[in-house]
């Protein structure tokens, strides 16, 4: 197939649009993204770049009239709702209703919106008790890739949409309302289960308006727990999360946002943050790594099981941000782990994103961000130093997506093995930082000190195979999570044996090195976040009370001909 000019219109440059990016360069075209600003921009930008396709992955925007009514290319939505699908709550209501199957569908803009003809489309089960986060992240990007696909090869074979017929008893998909939070109220009486579905629904954005502790706060993060009493009361806190009894169970809930006053703006924070001194009284559980086996009904952010000579330990955290706390509970559990009789220590991520580096939200919530964000890097460089000193071969499982950080920190094992569709980040400059996590030791030791300048200045997305080409990923691994986690297993098990170099590596660890690397990084580190000298501050507090940009940074309409290969 010819090399196609697409422009990829997005209201983000989020996963799914980087997703999206990556995917359309892999199969030879030469794709642009251009950020929604103003309409009369949008459109002007989009017009210079002369696509002769534009697909928009993620847009909460209308597109503009100019551009889909008078212009010579198409113009694609894709919308996360099965065929005859409308409404910009889809996955809301799809969770709410417990639906088994929903998919995604790719439809020409027109003047009513998803009310186009379809140009593409594609269906899946729908998981039960997967929360929208999860579920925008795993199903509905992979079909979303699908369907991108599925248009670019439709549309260079002169190929026409299909309107909708809504008399087509196929055709289940229907105009839905947006989702208000009237429609997901709940009372702490109901069962646990139906609460955590209205909670799921909501996850990420915008949570469920809920009582608790006195006070009304937007709820993300819900897991269930068997634990019964008076429904609506805080039973226990463990880590981040409080434990609230429910009409027949609890739910331990990890992030809320307090209902804003007139006129103020709030943001998510870990429950047991916001909620503070509400807490006191509230019995603390302490459980060790050790003696809690994996429950999925618990909240165990941080999880450990032996199969035969490799162990495994699984951490989750919220949205992959890992805080100062959370980093500490991580070294503890890694120095535990490292003790035990085993020849191979995988380290993994859960359902959601592998790791995104530092807190920013526990970092702007702090009394002195900067400060916070100080501790913040040095807790997750002691994680690192875990990883990068023990004495097992050492296997990093990226289960999820993964910034800077996070790409750091699974740079520290020996080896890394990466599920299919993941998205990397490896660059710290778009937050205004020189980086750290011994990244001017791992990255070039991966990919050499050339390519891994590149990676850091570039600041692009790179993909799993990009990553494997590069020498970052030793294999890829399947899309599908479950089935990830049981070849994880099996080729952490055969690590020592597939590849025996990276395991004689381990014995030309250099510690005096690795001390010079991280010191030179913190000396830098400190100028950024304690001194704010590349506006790492102002980064930080866009990103959290999510500022939308105002232009399309340059670095993505620039010639991508240069990026990484």
């Amino acid at each position: 197939m010819q090399a196609l000019r697409i422009v990829l219109l997005s209201t983000a440059f989020n996963g799914l649009t980087q997703h999206a990016w990556l995917e359309l360069r892999e199969s030879g075209h030469k794709p642009s993204v251009v950020l929604f600003t103003d309409a009369d921009e949008v459109a002007r930008q989009v017009r210079e770049a002369r696509p002769q396709l534009v697909i928009c992955p993620f847009l909460k925007d209308r597109v503009p009239a100019e551009l889909w009514r008078d212009s010579p290319f198409p113009v694609v939505i894709v919308h996360p709702g099965i065929v005859g699908d409308r409404g910009a709550s889809a996955l809301d209501w799809a969770i709410m209703k417990g639906e088994k199957r929903w998919g995604v569908t790719a439809l020409q803009a027109v003047e009513e919106m998803d009310a186009g003809p379809v140009w593409s489309s594609r269906e899946f089960d729908l998981p039960p008790g997967i929360r929208k986060s999860e579920l925008y992240n795993g199903p509905v990007s992979d079909a979303a890739m699908y369907c991108i696909r599925d248009v670019v090869e439709k549309f260079a074979g002169g190929y026409q949409p299909q309107a909708v017929d809504y008399a087509d008893p196929q055709v289940a998909g229907r105009l839905q309302p947006n989702m208000k939070q009237s429609d997901r109220a709940f009372d702490w009486r109901q069962p646990a289960a139906e609460i955590k579905r209205r909670i799921d629904a909501a996850d990420g954005q915008p949570g469920v308006l809920a009582d608790l502790a006195g006070g009304r706060y937007f709820l993300c993060d819900a897991h269930l727990d068997h634990r019964t009493g008076e429904p609506g009361r805080i039973l226990a806190v463990h880590d981040d999360a409080v434990l609230v009894a429910c009409g027949d169970a609890s739910l331990w809930i990890g992030s809320v946002r307090r209902q804003p006053a007139p006129g103020e703006e709030t943001f998510k924070r870990p429950a047991r943050h916001e909620l503070g001194r509400l807490l006191d009284g509230a019995p603390r559980l302490e459980w060790a790594v050790d003696t809690h086996p994996h429950c999925e009904e618990s909240y165990q952010p941080i999880r450990y099981r032996e199969v035969g000579r490799v162990g495994e330990l699984t951490f989750e955290f919220y949205n992959g941000a890992l805080s100062t706390e959370h980093c500490q509970r991580l070294v503890r559990a890694l120095q535990w782990a490292k003790r035990q009789d085993t020849r191979v220590l995988l380290i993994r991520s859960g359902r959601g994103s592998f790791c995104n580096g530092v807190h920013l939200n526990v970092i702007q919530a702090a009394e002195h961000p900067g400060e916070e964000a100080w501790r913040n890097i040095q807790a997750i460089d002691d994680v690192c130093l875990e990883i990068l000193t023990a004495p097992q071969l050492t296997v990093a499982g990226v289960a999820g997506n993964a910034g800077a950080g996070g790409v750091m920190m699974a740079l520290a094992a020996d080896v890394v093995l990466a599920r299919q569709g993941v998205v990397l980040n490896p660059h710290y400059a778009t937050m205004g930082l020189y980086g750290s996590e011994y990244w001017t030791y791992t990255l070039p030791r991966a990919v050499g000190g050339e390519t891994a300048a590149r990676l850091c200045g570039d600041c692009l997305p790179i993909g799993a195979r990009q990553a494997w080409r590069l020498g970052m990923v030793q294999d890829i691994g399947p899309r599908d999570l479950e089935t990830f986690g049981s070849w994880l297993l099996s080729m952490a098990a055969a690590a020592e044996r597939n590849w025996p170099e990276l395991a004689r590596r381990k014995q030309e660890l250099d510690p005096a090195r690795l001390q010079q690397c991280r010191r030179a990084e913190l000396d830098e580190m400190r100028q950024d976040m304690l001194e704010n000298r590349r506006g790492f501050a102002e980064r930080c507090q866009g990103f959290v009370l999510k500022r939308r940009a105002c232009r399309t940074p340059e670095r993505l309409i620039e010639d991508w001909a240069r990026a990484v290969d």
